[in-house]
């Protein structure tokens, strides 16, 4: 399916009936992932309008974290990718974890800034090492497992470019079976790395603009139920 909806309206009211029973006045997502797994791209994509620098080869563009509004009902956090070498890895990751610790005051409660994470992963799958560490040692110690998302980008490579139609910007049935299963393996590999149950991974391609509708509804189908106490687990 390649989408070419304008997401700032699809969905809104899905959303605001599902913040109202959560009391929460905005979704905030938190965007992440390996360097190359294409977090600028895919929010480019989503927003229909250049947001992020893209990043191309070693040299990422995003070393900092920045914050977008889709709407008034949708806020999204921009991360750096790990992959970018030791010493800027260990610089990424505290400010990841400084955000995910973010904190909010309501009514004597005490609530994470950061309600949901979305974790990409390359569809080639390259760096996958560098994943499981982030999602284990940086992401699930600092927020609840239900509340990550995984989503597989770049579909269109996941058979190193075969099976791709370039005309049409679709995947054939060969394709469609391989990320199926990619996708299946990873829930399965995710869970025995990190002991994280997510749900199935969906795939996309922000580039060709494949599956975004379907990326777009799997963040919000998962939207949690409840605001993300920080005085206790959080």
């Amino acid at each position: 399916m390649v989408c070419n909806m304008d997401f700032d309206i699809y969905r809104k009211q899905d959303i605001e009936e599902k913040l109202k029973k959560a009391k929460l006045p905005l979704i905030t997502l938190m965007v992440t992932g390996v360097t190359g797994a294409g977090k600028s791209t895919t929010l480019n994509a989503i927003f229909h309008r250049k947001v992020t620098e893209i990043g191309s080869g070693v040299n990422p563009e995003t070393l900092r974290l920045s914050e977008y509004r889709l709407n008034d009902v949708v806020r999204v956090w921009d991360t750096p990718g790990l992959g970018d070498g030791v010493i800027n890895d260990q610089r990424h990751k505290k400010k990841i974890v400084y955000l995910l610790n973010s904190k909010y005051s309501d009514k004597g409660h005490t609530y994470g800034l950061v309600d949901m994470v979305l974790v990409l992963i390359e569809g080639s799958n390259r760096d996958m090492g560098t994943t499981y560490t982030l999602l284990n040692e940086v992401i699930a110690p600092n927020i609840q497992g239900k509340r990550i998302l995984v989503a597989i980008n770049q579909a269109d490579v996941a058979m190193k470019g075969r099976h791709w139609n370039n005309q049409t910007k679709l995947p054939d049935a060969t394709l469609i079976a391989f990320l199926e299963e990619q996708a299946s393996s990873i829930q399965r590999r995710v869970k025995e790395a990190t002991g994280i149950i997510i749900p199935k991974p969906v795939y996309y391609s922000a580039e060709y603009g494949y599956n975004l509708k379907v990326l777009f509804d799997f963040i919000v189908d998962h939207i949690p139920d409840k605001r993300r106490r920080m005085n206790r687990l959080p």
